[in-house]
This record gives structure tokens, sequence and C-alpha cells, in this order.
């Protein structure tokens, strides 16, 4: 990746990180469900406790220098995504990229004598591709323990399994958790001081929403941090009070949680550098190996393309990975004369990401209608006249744009700017910009981004944990309906993807895949607005090729044909032919990358 703009700026802009109130857009703090686009909860605590990821790339252990593959894949059933081709039962492999494709009474001369991969029969299929996730609060929430709703049910057995993993753990070391969302999980609205007291009073005890946007820690931790109730509450952000005035251990925003998490020395002992690869790996487990990274800089601004650059020169990265700008870092990014496209196959800048609004879980996402039992609209994070600005300066300097937008208002707004950029004649749907979310659609909507050229990426997520809030909660019935409409996007010829938006949900595109197809409710046999199903052929162009595409790497991944990279996947099972409720179970047995084998299952 030439990094030659952001070497020969001042270094003192890299050694001081931003203000954390510069990180935080208008309103966030009040969102205990908000996307980490506009989380800054680890960009404070890092400050505090004097972490650099800087340093953190230069420690990185550099692995040795890979040697292109090349050999021929045979007696597979092959699903390519490639119109010209869209069958085929051999690949031939050549330094890492595909030198041809298509039956094996065909094969060409030259691939004779080549090492032969058997896949005896299996599906193949291209890798898939990630659109929208978070790769530093990833990588900083690795080490810690998963008490998510998709391990545990109940409030009560999360505590439980932290006082099983405090019991393992030696007195005074911290016993740290992530992914709690009482949303989902049975019990309490929150976890307080005196419930994780329960699971251990020897260790300090801290755990993350799956939001980023709260945190809860115990009666130890609260001492070791010197939160009494004496302490004041940092700036947009709050500590809980109990009636007494007393902290109860549950912490709002970033600056609140950073009082206590600067004080966990793993968090000055972890090298995120090695934890991004982890993450890597971990999409690679789900047949991940093109992912992007939407609100790069939010946490540590430039810090986080010398983590990039050390990835990348590690020759460790086993997924290829973008990023998208945080537009909060604006300034920052101008002074390094950032442009859109740099990198190379591993590592590539684009696009540019504003936040325009909040979530709808946590009322903040903007509507046009006031949220049920509310007088509440949500909040906008970026004026008009802001929105409008931006969207002509970056589209006039080549970028492509993606606005998160969630609610129907923020969504009139994103569209109305990207309108009037393409009367200055800036054509933003030519950028191959899109939309983050866009989780309320209406008709004239659809018809605005079919006119314009404007690609949506759902968090399809959204229908099937949280559908029933949604439907009960949020919107009613009607307005519900309006949620993540890929049908109609798919018919009225809009290209669309899905995402996980990760740790918003877990990344695993065959979840994905069938939370499109089958449109059902978690833990309840209903359906959210059936007409929205797509064929499960559509779900796996999203994931594949039209995700590369959003990604401007289509040229290069998200389908098996000549001149591509060789990654592909190999699953127990081809995804049109099982039933749809059990899309999510096909297992990925091998994941490739560069034609290695990066995942065994």
């Amino acid at each position: 990746m030439d990094r030659r703009h952001h070497d020969d700026t001042d270094s003192s802009l890299r050694s001081c990180p931003p203000s954390p109130a510069s990180l935080v857009p208008r309103g966030h703090s009040s969102d205990p469900f908000a996307c980490p686009c506009c989380a800054n909860v680890f960009s404070e605590a890092l400050r505090l406790a004097g972490v650099d990821l800087a340093s953190h790339a230069r420690a990185l252990r550099p692995g040795p220098e890979r040697s292109l593959a090349s050999l021929f894949v045979t007696r597979a059933e092959i699903m390519t995504m490639d119109e010209n081709c869209p069958r085929a039962d051999s690949v031939w492999i050549d330094r890492g990229k595909i030198a041809w494709i298509g039956l094996a009474e065909e094969r060409p001369e030259a691939s004779e004598g080549l090492d032969e991969f058997d896949c005896h029969g299996r599906f193949v299929m291209p890798g898939f591709v990630e659109p929208h996730m978070h790769l530093a609060p990833l990588a900083l929430l690795e080490p810690f323990e998963n008490i998510g709703p998709f391990r545990f049910g109940t409030t009560a057995e999360a505590i439980e399994h932290l006082a099983g993993v405090a019991r393992k753990t030696p007195e005074g070391d911290w016993v740290m958790g992530r992914q709690f969302d009482p949303s989902l999980q049975e019990g309490p609205p929150a976890l307080t001081r005196s419930m994780l007291d329960q699971a251990s009073t020897r260790h300090p005890i801290f755990v993350y929403n799956a939001s980023l946007h709260l945190a809860y820690c115990n009666s130890r931790a609260l001492e070791i941090a010197g939160i009494t109730a004496e302490t004041e509450n940092p700036p947009a952000s709050e500590i809980v009070r109990e009636a007494n005035g007393e902290p109860n251990g549950v912490l709002k925003a970033g600056p609140a949680m950073a009082l206590v998490a600067r004080h966990n020395p793993s968090l000055r002992g972890q090298n995120a550098a090695e934890a991004c690869l982890q993450v890597f790996h971990r999409a690679n487990r789900v047949g991940i190996t093109t992912l992007c990274d939407q609100g790069t800089g939010l946490f540590q601004g430039a810090r986080e393309l010398d983590l990039y650059e050390a990835l990348r020169s590690s020759h460790r990265m086993t997924a290829r990975f973008r990023y998208c700008l945080g537009n909060t870092l604006a300034k920052q990014w101008d002074q390094l004369e950032v442009a859109w496209g740099q990198g190379d196959e591993w590592v590539r800048t684009t696009g540019w990401k504003i936040v325009s609004d909040g979530s709808n879980q946590g009322r903040t996402g903007l509507q046009r209608e006031p949220y049920l039992g509310s007088q509440e609209k949500g909040i906008a994070y970026i004026e008009p006249e802001e929105l409008e600005a931006a969207i002509e300066q970056r589209l006039r300097e080549g970028w492509a744009l993606c606005v998160h937008a969630n609610g129907d208002a923020a969504i009139d707004r994103a569209l109305a700017a990207f309108e009037r950029a393409a009367e200055l004649g800036l054509d933003p749907g030519g950028r191959r910009s899109r939309i983050e979310h866009c989780s309320i659609l209406h008709d004239e909507h659809i018809d605005r981004m079919a006119a314009l050229g404007i690609s949506p990426s759902f968090l399809i997520g959204h229908v099937y944990y949280w559908g029933h809030a949604f439907i009960h909660d949020l919107f009613g019935p009607e307005k519900a309906a309006k949620l993540d409409r890929t049908a109609s996007c798919e018919k009225a010829g809009i290209r669309w993807t899905l995402h996980s938006d990760d740790p918003v949900t877990e990344m695993n595109p065959l979840r994905c895949i069938e939370n499109a197809v089958t449109r059902k409710l978690w833990k309840g046999d209903g359906l959210l607005a059936p007409e929205e199903r797509i064929s499960v052929a559509a779900a796996l162009r999203a994931s594949t090729i039209d995700a590369a595409w959003q990604c401007h790497s289509d040229h290069e991944v998200g389908s098996l044909e000549p001149g591509k990279y060789a990654d592909f996947l190999v699953l127990d099972a081809d995804p049109r032919q099982v039933e749809v409720n059990a899309l999510g179970e096909i297992q990925v047995l091998e994941t490739w990358v560069n034609g290695e084998q990066v995942y065994r299952a």
C-alpha cells in the first residue's frame, strides 16, 4: 500500500489523537444499540491507558514471504458466479490466480503435471465478501469471553459462565466479557455490580454490551477505578447511579467506560495487530475471504493506517481487507492526503464513511414520524447542508460515499444529497456510492435509488434478531414491513448486499443468507414481510460478486473466472439444494485465499 503521503506528514499529527469529543457524533451516547460506526468506546480507553496502535503495528511479528500456489482443482461441483461460465468442475490455479476454469474433459494441456486437489464431488463457490464490519473493536474484543445471546439465552446463564471463568482465573486478574445484549437475553435490562458480584468479588469484572455503547462492572472493578458516589460523569457519558447516588456498575458511552477499562492490564498487554490476524482467521472459518471496515479512524485516527500497513507487510493475512475512512476524522485525512483506491490487492481504501443518524433499536434512527409511544423522531448526527457539502467534496475528490442511514428521514436526507450531487454532474451511482443499513425503505426511496444507481447494504440481522421489537415496540407492523427490503430492490434492478456489522451481529454469511431467504424471527415462528424474501441464488450473489462490486474489488474477487484471485470455499452442501431453514447450518469445510488453504474444518 502506498503510504508516502501518510509517512511524510508531520509526526506530531500521529502522536496526538483527536480528543474524545471530536469522535462522538452529536447525540450518539444516549443510544444503547448504535452501530460501532459512531462509537468511540475504545479511543478514550486506549488514550488513558497509554496504548498506541502504531507501536502494536511495529511489534507485529512478520511471517515468511509466501510462494504463490499452482495446482489443479478437480472433481468439484463449482458455482462460479460468472454468467459466461456458470458451471464447472475443475480450476487451474497458477501462482495464486485462476488461469482456467471449466470441465475436466476440456483441461488445457499446459496444466498437466500439476499437483491436484481432489474435491470428491463437493460444492465449491467463490469466497464470501463481508462489506460492513469493524476491525478495530473486533480485534480488541477478541480475547474477551463471549457471553452474548448466541451462546447464553438468559442473563443468569451468562453470569454463571463468568463465575466459571473466574474460578479458573488467578485471584486479582480481570475477567472480561463481551456481546451481552439484554434486548435479546432473558433477564433484567442491565448487568449491575451486585449481579456481577455473584460471579466474583475477588476479581474485577468488566463486560461490554454488544453495541459497545454500554459496559457493566462489578464492585471490585469500580473500587480499582476509584469510582464512588462523588465521581463526576465524564463529558458526553454517564456513570449510572443507585437511588443513594452510589454507582450501580452500569457505564454509558466511551469516556465513562474508559475510567474502568484503562485499569485492565491486558489492554496494554495484548497486541492489536496480532488480534486483527485472529479476526481474519475467525472470518475464514465462516467462509469470508474479503472484508471491509466501515469506520476507520474512529479509534486512533491515522494509527489505524499504520496497523493496516503492518498487516499487509506481515505476509500473514488470510483475508483481503478493504476500509472506509470515518468522516468525523476528515481534517486529519485531508492533512494526510489519503486518496481513494490507495493500496493493493490485500489492503485498500475504498470509501468515505458518513454517519447520518443513529439506530432504530435505540430510537435514535431519524424518522419521518415518531416512534411508537413517543414524540421522539430520533437524532440527526449531521445536518443536511453539512451532509450535502461532504458528499459533494468527496465525490469531486474521487471517493465513493458510504452513508449510514437507518431511519426513513435519514434516508430522505441521504438521497436528497446524492440527487444534488447528481445534478452537479458528480454521478454518485457511478462511483458505487452506498447507503449503509438502509433500514426503513419506502417505495419512493427505491425508485430514487434505482434512478441514481445508489446501492444499499442491509444489516439483515435486524429482521431476524430484532424484528419482533420493530413490529411491537418501535414502528408497528406496517412500517416494520419496510425493513431491509431486499426483494423490492431486486425487482427494481438495484444491486444490494448483506452484512453483519460485527460486533453488532457475528460475521456469518450463511446465517445472513438464511435470514434474507426466510425472513424468520428469532425465537418464534413468525415472518417479517414475507413478500421481501429472496431466492437463495440472489442471496449468494449479494454475498459474493455484488459485495465485491460494492467494495470496488469485483475485478479481482467475487467470482471464479480467469484472471481473478483463487479465493474460494468448499462447503458440505450446495446452498441451492438444502432446505432454506437449514442454510445457516451448512458447514464451511475449507477456505482458500490466493490458492492457499487458510482454513480446514
